[in-house]
């Protein structure tokens, strides 16, 4: 049976500033997935900032610091980021949900994939960002994110280097950073696409910086 959520619809306030979105974020219950979580983990990022990078959902670090991209899978990919040559202050990071879906096995949380319910559920958060967020190229880091973003099912591996419009934007969908800490023999041929993705959808949003500033 399809499983039937509230949806974050009605908590998400009419502003766009990213302050009070975060705050109201704090307060969702759109799906049961804030039952089992410490807090909501918003973007964070500037508004103007150019590149958005879109991930799948919290991991435990996320979720008892309250930051995006703090965690193991964080830890790869701002080290990617930086190989790329990417200004970290030129990017807004988020995640398609927001709170940490897990199962517990003795101390431990281990991540669970979120599905598509969860996923719909939390999409007007996410849509809210991207509205308030002026980046015109997102990277969809991983499966979910695609799947946030674009509505329907994105294979990874035969989709990069393709690019999908979305509100007259750029979507670019490449390897969640996590897939390099699963890899193993293939960590080094998945972090290089990683980088190379990131520095090709760096490279779009600088060009469509300059596109609208030889336009005004």
């Amino acid at each position: 049976m399809k499983a039937t959520f509230e949806g974050a619809a009605s908590y998400v306030p009419e502003t766009r500033r990213l302050s009070v979105l975060a705050d109201a974020a704090a307060g969702c219950r759109g799906c049961p997935l804030y039952a089992d979580a410490n807090q909501t983990v918003f973007g964070e990022g500037r508004r103007d900032a150019p590149l958005i990078l879109v991930g799948e959902q919290p991991g435990d670090r996320e979720d008892v610091q309250g930051h995006p991209f703090v965690g193991p899978a964080g830890h790869v990919l701002w080290r990617c980021v930086e190989q790329a040559g990417i200004d970290r202050a030129h990017v807004f990071a988020t995640n398609a949900v927001k709170h940490f879906k897990h199962e517990v096995r003795g101390k431990r949380r281990l991540h669970k994939r979120p599905n598509t319910d969860e996923i719909e559920a939390c999409h007007p958060w996410l849509d809210a960002e991207m509205q308030a967020v002026k980046g015109r190229v997102i990277v969809a880091l991983g499966a979910v994110a695609a799947r946030s973003l674009l509505g329907r099912p994105v294979p990874i591996a035969k989709s990069r280097g393709t690019e999908f419009e979305l509100d007259g934007r750029v979507v670019v969908v490449t390897y969640h950073p996590s897939a390099v800490l699963r890899a193993d023999e293939a960590a080094e041929e998945i972090r290089a696409a990683l980088v190379s993705d990131l520095r090709a959808a760096d490279t779009r949003s600088r060009e469509s910086v300059g596109a609208v500033r030889r336009r005004q």
